[in-house]
């Protein structure tokens, strides 16, 4: 257990920050930040983490929650609950929240708020919608600048991040290294 991961338990009473739920807590990065801190990190159940990684498995009924979890009195905590509310189209709610300007940038780093019209959406080399946390496979031979080393076609991609800002591109680990790599070379496989 990360030294991260125990404050956060300690700060939750090893709970879900968003939910309550005492099983399968797990340390969630709030995006764009990708390193565990006590300022960029909640502690989160399976459910949640993976409702809010993956936009189609979002059960409604599951996010009444936010209804506590945005009173939260810590940050990373309230952009989530923010994010989640601008996703499920509670405008209501996402106008009782308070986030002074700095915090509100942050909530809207992802595109939660956007239209669809300008939201950045990640797409593989035959169209299909790529979301933090999937697999790919390389679908052509890449070489890897600053590593000296060259990702082969059909190599697996597990547990992708997209860079939030640039359509293009993802991040993924290839042969022990972090790489960026451009969506255009890539096809799902989960």
């Amino acid at each position: 257990m990360s030294i991260i991961e125990k404050k956060l338990k300690d700060r939750s009473d090893s709970k879900c920050e968003l939910c309550g739920n005492e099983y399968d807590l797990q340390v969630f990065n709030v995006l764009p930040f990708t390193e565990e801190s006590l300022e960029h990190s909640i502690l989160g159940c399976k459910t949640c983490v993976n409702q809010i990684e993956n936009i189609n498995d979002v059960d409604l009924n599951h996010w009444r929650c936010l209804n506590d979890s945005m009173w939260n009195e810590n940050l990373p905590v309230q952009i989530i609950s923010w994010r989640m509310h601008a996703r499920l189209k509670n405008i209501d709610m996402l106008e009782m929240m308070y986030l002074d300007e700095e915090s509100l940038d942050w909530a809207k780093a992802t595109g939660e708020a956007d239209d669809d019209e300008g939201k950045i959406i990640h797409k593989d080399s035959n169209g299909n919608i790529l979301l933090d946390g999937d697999s790919v496979v390389l679908i052509k031979d890449l070489d890897v600048k600053g590593a000296n080393f060259t990702a082969k076609r059909g190599a697996a991609v597990h547990n992708i991040k997209l860079v939030w800002d640039n359509a293009e591109q993802i991040e993924g680990r290839v042969e022990n290294q972090n790489i960026v790599i451009l969506t255009q070379y890539v096809k799902k496989t989960k």
